[in-house]
């Protein structure tokens, strides 16, 4: 299974202005749609003086979770051009918002799909770009005379601890690539109970 992306290691920002319009493109590197609500949201709330909104996101390393959002402007002239630029740079986990400030002068369909693009682009080219792997959380329960074993597993697989809660019963969340969540959970299991999220 391919667990392997693209993706942007921080916020980056562009630009674009034709005919007194201004498109402010800003790329986030995200891994929900939940994050990518939360995003839009604030940014509607930063901007909120802005003539539209436009954005796009893909998620996943299959890159099958995708959204393009034209916001007012006419269909297929804003949230697709900014999913092309996405995706011809091979990326995923990535969310671009463009933020249009209409300068009085219509561009036409043509003209909005120029700007849309160029400013996604813009935004993207300045962006550090890294390669991740998709991961999964694994929650394990276990006795706390377990303790030395489970935290051997841990250790040799070099997994992330997410969450940690050591009471009568032990619960330990770490953070697996996707890829080797079977192999791992299958060493937890032999002290151990997997619990479904």
């Amino acid at each position: 299974m391919e667990d392997t992306y693209r993706t942007i290691v921080a916020p980056v920002e562009g630009l674009y202005k034709e005919k007194g319009s201004k498109f402010i493109a800003k790329a986030y590197p995200v891994r929900s749609e939940e994050e990518v609500k939360e995003i839009l949201t604030g940014l509607r709330k930063e901007y909120f003086d802005a003539r539209h909104h436009c954005y796009a996101y893909l998620l996943g390393a299959a890159r099958a979770i995708y959204r393009a959002n034209d916001d007012g402007e006419p269909n297929h002239s804003a949230g697709d051009p900014i999913l092309g630029q996405i995706k011809s740079m091979g990326l995923s986990n990535v969310l671009v918002v463009v933020i249009r400030y209409f300068g009085g002068v219509k561009l036409g369909v043509g003209g909005l799909i120029h700007a849309y693009k160029t400013a996604t682009a813009d935004a993207l080219e300045q962006a550090q770009i890294i390669e991740r792997h998709e991961t999964t959380l694994l929650t394990v329960q276990f006795a706390y005379e377990q303790m030395n074993d489970i935290m051997k597993v841990v250790k040799d697989l070099d997994l992330p601890v997410r969450q940690q809660d050591f009471g009568l019963d032990c619960r330990l969340t770490v953070e697996v690539r996707t890829s080797l969540a079977p192999q791992a959970a299958a060493q937890f299991e032999k002290n151990g109970t997997i619990l479904e999220p």
